[in-house]
């Protein structure tokens, strides 16, 4: 099965053999979101000739950090999309991070290996690659429904728009709507309380040559990361709480008291928000990733700590297996049974990130007590 799926790589003009388009609501595979996984795997289909559609329930793209480093696995397949000179271009090779404890800078180190790159410049790069090879995402697409038989999936959309395709790929994060309407469980242990507060500010003033990390002695702390072709920097923190004890929603004003409270720069004023979020710690798998003719990728299908920088990277990384999978198939390479091969092969991966992250995690929260330990910890 792995020999035919390579070959499948150069099937670009064998396509039309199976699942073959027959009209302008039909496609070879539609996908679901566009975030990296959904991008990554529809630039990759679309080089192999083809024919996706990728739907996306937002209005239109956004610009927030989000996920922000590419590992080499990943550059390394977007060298194959044809992505990665623009990527590299955009981002940063290495970065160092400068450790404060209590106000004092104590220890700056070096880390190598990956590209510092905001997730929306990802998504834009693989939508620029996309539109190239003549295709553009669908914004304002909502999926509402999804039956299947063995001719193909109908995706009913909110505004009542049938797609039909040959198969449907849910790429669609942490709260899939395609998982939902398949009725799959997301088994695992996730909490109530936000662990994090995040968002994209300013901070003029503050140097742009390091990854700053500050941590006090009573446990708190607040990091902000140069991203890189932008004025902004990517916040970090554990949240402010209430005199109840629950968390604050993130807000300027709140960030700016955790600065104050952990930096102790007087100087320097937090500006220009442009995004504020908050993440909970959630370790959940779905607990299967095909269902007939429809496919789970990235978040939708898997979700962990932050800690090491995996989740974007796996979720590229699953894209790229689903992509060899439908080309083999649908090139006429394989037969139908090589599409037992995508699950058998990345749930076992889904599963090896969560217990391994949810480590990197714990080592993180503990090293970062110890003057002049940071999120370096997590890549140990």
């Amino acid at each position: 099965m792995t020999d035919a799926m390579d070959d499948a790589r150069d099937a670009v003009g064998a396509v039309g053999a199976v699942g073959a388009v027959d009209g302008a609501d039909r496609a070879d595979v539609l996908i679901a979101g566009s975030g990296p996984t959904g991008l990554t795997l529809a630039c990759d289909l679309a080089r192999r000739g083809i024919a996706v559609r990728i739907i996306e329930g937002r209005p239109g793209p956004h610009r927030e950090s989000r996920g922000k480093g590419l590992q080499p696995d990943s550059l390394a397949f977007f060298e194959e999309l044809g992505a990665a000179d623009s990527l590299r271009g955009k981002g940063r090779e290495g970065v160092v991070l400068r450790k404060y404890f209590d106000g004092e800078p104590v220890k700056d180190t070096s880390v190598e290996g990956g590209l510092l790159i905001g997730q929306w410049q990802v998504e834009e790069t693989l939508r620029d690659r996309l539109a190239e090879l003549g295709v553009r995402v669908e914004y304002g697409a909502r999926l509402a429904g999804i039956t299947q038989d063995a001719g193909g999936v109908r995706a009913q959309l909110e505004d009542g728009t049938v797609i039909r395709a040959g198969y449907l790929a849910g790429c669609d994060g942490g709260h899939s709507t395609t998982r939902g309407l398949l009725g799959i469980p997301f088994e695992g242990s996730g909490e109530e309380e936000p662990a994090m507060v995040l968002g994209d500010v300013e901070a003029p003033g503050l140097s742009r040559a390091f990854w700053h990390q500050w941590f006090t002695s009573d446990g708190g702390g607040i990091l902000l990361c140069p991203m890189p072709g932008t004025d902004t920097f990517q916040l970090q923190a554990a949240p402010e709480t209430d005199e109840r004890g629950e968390a604050l929603p993130p807000s300027l004003e709140s960030f700016q008291r955790l600065f104050d409270r952990h930096a102790r720069m007087p100087g320097i004023r937090l500006a220009e928000p442009t995004w504020l979020s908050s993440w909970r710690v959630n370790v959940r798998m779905a607990t299967r990733i095909r269902e007939g003719r429809v496919f789970l990728a990235g978040d939708a299908a898997h979700v962990h700590p932050i800690a090491g920088g995996l989740g974007m990277n796996t979720g590229i990384q699953d894209a790229a297996a689903l992509g060899r999978t439908l080309a083999a198939v649908l090139s006429g390479a394989a037969g139908e049974d090589a599409l037992d091969g995508y699950q058998a092969e990345r749930l076992p991966v889904a599963a090896q990130v969560l217990a391994d992250t949810a480590r990197r995690y714990e080592r993180v929260v503990a090293a970062v007590r110890e003057p002049g330990r940071g999120t370096e910890a997590g890549l140990e």
